[in-house]
């Protein structure tokens, strides 16, 4: 697919592309769902139509710009999913990682327009009156976006995510003058609905870390600190297990895998080991008869009667 940053190249061939197409669409008319057709644009100050193939021919493109919804949809709902699958996207702006130059003016700038003769400085794409506001208030730049006339999303290519990321908005001046002063009017209202999602997440989150304990106990009914691992592999934004959907699951794998995490941290010299330059699998070789001897011990051994419960 032809878009702002260039053409998209499927990892398959065209013609295997388009069997795939009249298996699909053959599905879809089995299953008497209904075609309508959705209009794809770029992100880009001319709104072109991005275009599928290389040689655009319009039964192809056609058919997959083609959209199959529920017969059960009514026609307003159909029109709905329609319209709104055909909004034209955000203007997108670039924040560049490199050096660049314009090839209006030969000059350069914190932001970029992508074209398709190259990039231009915003004061060539007319768009040097618009600011930039950071990302970081939902509110203040859901409000600016929606009363500037002429915005663009800020992205920056994130080397560790291999993706572009959100960095912010460009608005006109006025537009955030106007959010600040709804924001402002609102502010009390937007705090104590702040607070309550906060206090129903905190709610939510204590609920599932009794639940990990638990099932942790019933696992190891001999481990004095279920509690303890509980909170640390469910800990937001940590990445570890309890977070994982095996982890939400409550899947005794998993569970396992995390309390020979702990006992490896703790109960034995593995951290030691890593620090002294072994390699992390020899290490864990090292110390799993000391893990695999205290998980058997908790196993089997009843739950320490000074334990209080959740």
């Amino acid at each position: 697919m032809d878009g702002v940053f260039g053409t998209c190249k499927a990892a398959v061939s065209a013609n295997r592309l388009a069997a795939a197409l009249d298996i699909f669409r053959g599905w879809a008319e089995d299953k008497c769902l209904t075609p309508s057709e959705v209009a794809y644009t770029a992100a880009t100050r001319d709104r072109r139509a991005l275009r599928f193939t290389a040689d655009g021919g319009e039964h192809t493109e056609r058919a997959y710009r083609t959209h199959w919804m529920s017969p059960a949809l009514s026609p307003a709902q159909r029109e709905q999913a329609v319209r709104r699958a055909s909004r034209a996207p955000d203007l997108v702006v670039i924040s560049p990682l490199h050096d660049w130059t314009c090839i209006g003016c030969a000059g350069t700038g914190e932001f970029l327009v992508m074209e398709d003769a190259g990039p231009l400085c915003l004061a060539c794409a007319d768009m040097d009156h618009l600011m930039f506001l950071p990302a970081g208030d939902p509110a203040l730049t859901r409000r600016a976006h929606k009363a500037s006339g002429l915005a663009a999303v800020v992205v920056r290519f994130s080397r560790s995510r291999k993706r572009y990321e959100r960095q912010g908005l460009l608005v006109e001046p006025a537009a955030v003058n106007t959010a600040e002063q709804q924001c402002l009017g609102d502010e009390e209202a937007r705090s104590r609905r702040r607070e309550r999602d906060r206090q129903r997440r905190a709610d939510t989150e204590a609920e599932f870390e009794a639940q990990l304990a638990a099932e942790i106990r019933r696992l190891f009914p001999g481990c004095p600190r279920a509690d303890t691992i509980a909170g640390h592999t469910a800990a937001r934004g940590s990445g570890r297990v309890g977070r994982s959907a095996a982890g939400r699951a409550l899947d005794p794998d998993a569970l396992t895998r995390t309390v020979a995490a702990s006992v490896r941290h703790t109960d034995t010299d593995y951290d030691s080991l890593l620090m002294s330059g072994v390699p992390r699998q020899d290490a864990r070789d090292r110390v799993r008869p000391t893990v695999e001897k205290i998980l058997e011990r908790w196993r089997t051994s009843q739950r320490n009667p000074t334990h209080s419960p959740a």
